[in-house]
């Protein structure tokens, strides 16, 4: 049985631990919660203030040349190339994931349409982000298509001739599954089925090889497991075969091969740089920009492959403790057991009816267990299949092995002591 004294030992090797040095966190807070919003590094704020004071404030429109804010979306995504498998200059940092999503989806139904006319289904998973489903519901009433919808196990079967665009989630929100993005790449290719790929919980979090993978396009998220702060710009990748071939639907003027000529015709700009739209936020990049750099400093450490080795350390602790301590209080287990099949999080479920009115009590759990100091989060159960999920995020930048102890030990407290129960851990509020 895993001790607190054996924990305290992991964090004593752990080679990554003074990475933690590079954040702050508010004394008494566990945070489980990277794979919705990451924690701030220390370098932003001061990073910011001299954007805000310096370059806006002193430097004015100069700035654009001088401090190098016209090139900052392909400064950042040169960074997160490297997180991705991607190379310099195929990604662009800009706008939001909805919105980059929209641009891939949209140049990919073009290629599609170009190619295989006959083909008029999106494949996506049932579960994958709601974002992610409007976007392509959108775009499929739009343009004459069907987005069909099926559960994981059914994706190999239902890549059938009639299917232009396979679009998925890397790593899923609600449950932590990863999929093999090579495995079913290939899949989709040998059907002549394009892909478009989500990484908003793998960028940081897992390793990924989009150019080995041979995937398609790519998205992604820069406020989670970035640490780029809310609303944080999110990326744009696509593979070099296809980033001529069209237009992306938003032609900005950001996306121009020359836009400060200002012609009133739009050209589009060589490569990846014509998925950008209009002018950049550069304070926001900017603080994107601090958190990209922590992961360039953890490359002397081993980068993604040691991140990734604690990462898989620190969620397998997280489930041996709970199917230790907290046993008899209907926790179940979402996430897979299989390292290949996990992302960077670990879910719980709770059965309907053990919860206050019949609920299953796992909203009021999470907030109890906010209140402590352990912040996860949750998301409402998809109807008698899916059980209501508590999320815990596991960000091996700065979560430690003994934080996992004592997540699990408020867990287990709260359950016991049935503090769940109190009124106030049972109001919900618009964001949960």
């Amino acid at each position: 049985m895993t001790t607190l004294d054996h924990c305290q030992e992991l964090d004593a090797k752990d080679p990554l631990r003074t990475l933690k040095d590079q954040f702050i966190l508010p004394p008494g807070v566990i945070y489980l919660d990277g794979n919705s919003l990451g924690v701030l590094p220390k370098a932003t704020a001061a990073r910011v203030a001299e954007v805000v004071t310096q370059e806006w404030g002193v430097g004015l429109i100069r700035s654009w040349n001088t401090a190098g804010w016209f090139e900052s979306p392909q400064k950042a995504g040169n960074k997160i190339a490297k997180l991705i498998g991607a190379n310099a200059g195929e990604v662009v940092a800009t706008d939001t994931t909805s919105i980059n999503l929209y641009k891939v989806l949209s140049a990919a139904l073009n290629i599609a349409a170009a190619d295989s006319p006959t083909r008029k289904l999106i494949v996506s998973e049932r579960s994958n982000f709601p974002t992610d489903l409007y976007i392509a519901e959108a775009l499929c009433q739009e343009r004459g298509y069907t987005l069909k919808l099926v559960e994981p196990d059914e994706i190999a079967a239902s890549l059938t001739a009639d299917v232009a665009i396979l679009m998925l989630t890397h790593v899923n929100y609600r449950t932590g599954s990863m999929h093999d993005m090579a495995t079913v790449t290939q899949a989709a290719h040998a059907a002549s089925i394009l892909t478009v790929w989500d990484l908003a919980h793998s960028a940081g979090a897992v390793p990924v090889d989009l150019t080995s993978a041979k995937a398609d396009f790519a998205i992604g998220c820069g406020y989670k497991y970035l640490n780029g702060g809310p609303g944080a710009p999110a990326f744009v990748w696509v593979n070099t075969k296809h980033t001529e071939r069209f237009w992306q639907p938003l032609a900005g003027w950001w996306g121009h091969a020359t836009p400060f000529e200002f012609t009133p015709d739009y050209r589009p700009a060589p490569g990846v740089n014509r998925y950008l739209c209009g002018t950049q936020p550069i304070i926001n990049m900017a603080a994107l920009d601090c958190g990209l750099d922590v992961y360039m400093a953890a490359e002397a450490f081993g980068g993604m492959a040691a991140l990734r080795i604690k990462s898989l350390a620190l969620t397998d602790l997280f489930i041996e403790l709970v199917q230790e301590r907290c046993v008899g209080f209907g926790i179940g287990l979402a996430t897979p057991l299989a390292h290949a099949q996990r992302g960077s999080q670990v879910c719980l479920t709770r059965e309907h009816g053990a919860g206050l009115e019949g609920s299953s009590g796992a909203f009021a759990i999470v907030q109890a267990l906010i209140a402590r100091g352990v912040i996860g989060d949750y998301r409402v159960g998809d109807g008698l299949a899916h059980k209501d999920i508590m999320r815990f995020g596991f960000t091996p930048l700065y979560i430690g092995f003994e934080d996992v102890w004592h997540a699990v030990e408020h867990l287990r407290q709260v359950l016991v002591s049935e503090e769940w129960k109190r009124p106030e851990f049972n109001q919900k509020h618009a964001v949960t």
